[in-house]
């Protein structure tokens, strides 16, 4: 058994974790001797003692990895342990670093130049769309985008970044063999490849809720600053940048609407120091970001929407301006544009069959 194979199974063990294992480094000097350690050796480490001590030690006994170098193997997974030299730099850095990660994809240097962008599952339009351009935007730039595959604003984060043919890395809360949520199974395959799809836990961890602030860490700590696009008062994605000012690491946030209960924590970050983040190019300029992405311009079509379309006739690009990313009644659309409910509702559906608006609940309607 190779010292790879010694991490894995030291991270199969509940109980280890990277502290722990850092530990029993530092004390014996090797993985190898480790191994051989007898309970009153490890019952001496300070981070080990008497309680935990005869629980590794068996542990080391019975583990059998075989079953876990399958999985790895059949779902064509790749694993990186902390000893590795193309272990992540900024991950390196923090004070827990995760003894192995679990990676479908690649990782590559320029991953070191990343932005997380995290948020409510249960998000507003508004902040989807929000989440998505950010994605888009970032990418664009050439900077990696990182989030952790949840519904709502973190999946929006990986297709705008996968939109714009830019690199996007998803951190799970499970094993990659049990890819959570099941739903976006076919978007982490997309991740895979275009960046990579990562997790610390053995391929067979089930989305346990203690897993996602582990997972949290790991998001802001490949990252050099975190976005929160929208969160409430009690979200995971407040986790994730308390974990990134643990780190050392900037975190940023979208101001929302006060009357907006997925606003109430962005803008109590705000308040608490947050840097807040209205463009892509605020994120870069307090990161120092410029000189080293790409400065080309976001494409036109995302940066400027109110300009007028081709293809539409002069209604239709009126009713197009009108629209925005609140919702707005037909009622409405047809008082500002002055066009009848029939001409009105023909214009919609032309829009939405170009895909440039979409039609949400009681007949309101967002630009797409």
């Amino acid at each position: 058994m190779g010292d790879k194979e010694r991490l894995i199974g030291l991270n199969m063990i509940e109980g280890v974790g990277s502290v722990r294992t850092q530990a029993l480094l530092e004390q014996f000097g090797s993985l190898d001797k480790v191994f051989k350690a007898k309970e009153k050796e490890l019952a001496g480490i300070e981070k080990i003692g008497p309680k935990l001590a005869p629980k590794i030690l068996q542990s080391i006994k019975d583990i059998d990895i075989a079953p876990e170098l399958e999985l790895v193997e059949k779902h064509g997974v790749r694993v990186i342990t902390f000893l590795d030299k193309d272990y992540p730099e900024n991950l390196k850095n923090i004070y827990d670093p995760p003894v192995v990660l679990y990676v479908k994809g690649e990782m590559l240097p320029q991953d070191a130049v990343a932005v997380a962008v995290v948020g409510s599952r249960r998000a507003s339009f508004y902040g989807m769309q929000t989440a998505e351009k950010m994605g888009f935007e970032l990418a664009s730039r050439g900077v990696t985008v990182i989030s952790g595959l949840a519904r709502g604003i973190d999946s929006k984060a990986h297709k705008g970044a996968l939109k714009a043919k830019g690199r996007t890395l998803a951190v799970l809360g499970s094993g990659l063999s049990n890819i959570y949520p099941e739903e976006h199974a076919d978007l982490a395959e997309e991740i895979a490849m275009s960046g990579a799809v990562i997790s610390e836990f053995p391929m067979m961890t089930i989305p346990d809720k203690g897993n996602f602030p582990k997972r949290n860490r790991v998001i802001s700590g490949l990252s050099l600053g975190v976005v929160v696009v929208e969160a409430a008062e009690r979200s995971g994605a407040l986790i994730t940048s308390d974990c990134a000012m643990e780190q050392g690491r900037d975190v940023f946030a979208i101001p929302g609407k006060v009357d907006s209960i997925t606003s109430k924590g962005t803008n109590r970050l705000i308040k608490q120091g947050a840097k807040l983040a209205e463009t892509v190019d605020d994120i870069l300029e307090e990161l120092n970001l410029f000189r080293c992405v790409d400065r080309q311009p976001i494409p036109s079509t995302q940066r400027d929407k109110g300009k007028l379309l081709p293809g539409l006739d002069k209604d239709e690009n009126l009713v197009y301006t009108l629209l925005t990313s609140d919702p707005k009644h037909i009622d409405e659309l047809v008082e500002e544009s002055k066009l009848g409910i029939s001409e009105i509702s023909r214009i919609l559906l032309n829009l939405e069959i170009r895909k440039l608006a979409k039609q949400l609940a009681g007949k309101n309607f967002v630009r797409s």
